[in-house]
């Protein structure tokens, strides 16, 4: 969005979010493994300061991991911390660097299975979870076309707009839908052929179905197999994933998921939460652990935090 139409945002009330935002311009200006250090240093400082959030993570990752021992299940609980920390500082990257630098620091694996749903002409959902560095798949992919992504609507409106912004910096043609819109609203831009970055991993409260995520029942939205059986689209899994100690970023694409709309809609919605977890399990450090996936329960049971 044009900068003046931010000016409605000026008010003093605002001031505090602008001056956070300058310093995020500021910091775009370092090198990537500085900020990376930097981002670590602040996110273990959380992980010892918030215990709430650092309990929550360490609770979800054990029930994710039973067979691993409680030394690696906190191990991964404060690398995560460490890569959240790195996110937050990196943000600067992602919304203000150059093309040219952003290319750079980017690489594209397993680009072969999008290219070839491309040159079908089949629609594309990019099953994309939420990693620490999911707004970097986005940014990378829509260079070339413009795609549909959906966004969690922030309270403060400065935010909301600069991260709209930010992620659609490199394709002002793409599509971005708040969580929330209506299934009927995304499948009409579907069918025009955009690619949907789909990401479905989050507590669906009373609207989802239980099936496992994991081990552990997760409310799950089963809208995935619908866009499937309405518009034939091919489904293809996308993560990004953050390089160590700043040496760049990885964009993984997997080859396409089968059998993900058979017509059982637990069945459905399971097999897309196995298609996760393999994600998942191939980078749990960077998986976004302090989400409360497991809020909502099945009638009957306690609750999971």
């Amino acid at each position: 969005m044009p900068t003046e139409l931010l000016k409605q945002y000026w008010a003093p009330r605002y001031w505090h979010t602008w001056f956070g935002l300058a310093v995020l311009r500021l910091l775009a200006f370092l090198p990537l493994p500085v900020l990376a250090t930097t981002g670590h240093v602040v996110g273990y400082l959380v992980y010892l300061l918030h215990f709430s959030r650092r309990r929550i993570a360490l609770i979800n990752i054990q029930a994710c991991f039973p067979e691993l021992s409680v030394a690696e299940q906190r191990r991964i609980n404060r690398t995560h911390f460490g890569y959240m920390g790195q996110s937050l500082m990196t943000a600067c990257m992602n919304w203000w660097i150059s093309p040219a630098r952003f290319e750079r620091l980017v690489t594209i694996s397993g680009r072969e299975h999008y290219d070839a749903a491309l040159a079908k002409g089949e629609k594309i959902i990019l099953l994309s979870p939420h990693f620490v560095a999911m707004e970097v798949c986005g940014l990378a992919l829509q260079r070339e076309r413009p795609m549909v992504g959906m966004y969690q609507y922030m309270k403060n409106p400065v935010m909301n707009q600069m991260a709209l912004r930010g992620r659609q910096r490199f394709c002002p043609d793409g599509v971005m839908f708040e969580r929330k819109a209506p299934l009927r609203t995304l499948l009409k831009i579907l069918m025009k052929g955009l690619p949907m970055v789909y990401s479905p991993d989050q507590d669906a409260m009373r609207k989802g179905v239980f099936v496992p995520f994991f081990h552990p029942l997760a409310s799950t939205t089963p809208a995935l197999a619908k866009f499937i059986q309405v518009t034939k689209s091919v489904v293809i899994p996308l993560r990004g994933r953050m390089l160590p100690w700043g040496q760049g970023y990885e964009v993984v694409l997997g080859a396409p998921v089968e059998n993900l709309a058979t017509g059982d809609e637990h069945q459905d919605t399971a097999a897309m939460n196995r298609a996760i977890e393999a994600m998942v399990r191939d980078c749990p450090e960077q998986y976004l652990w302090v989400h409360k996936r497991f809020k909502t329960r099945p009638p009957g049971e306690p609750s999971f935090y």
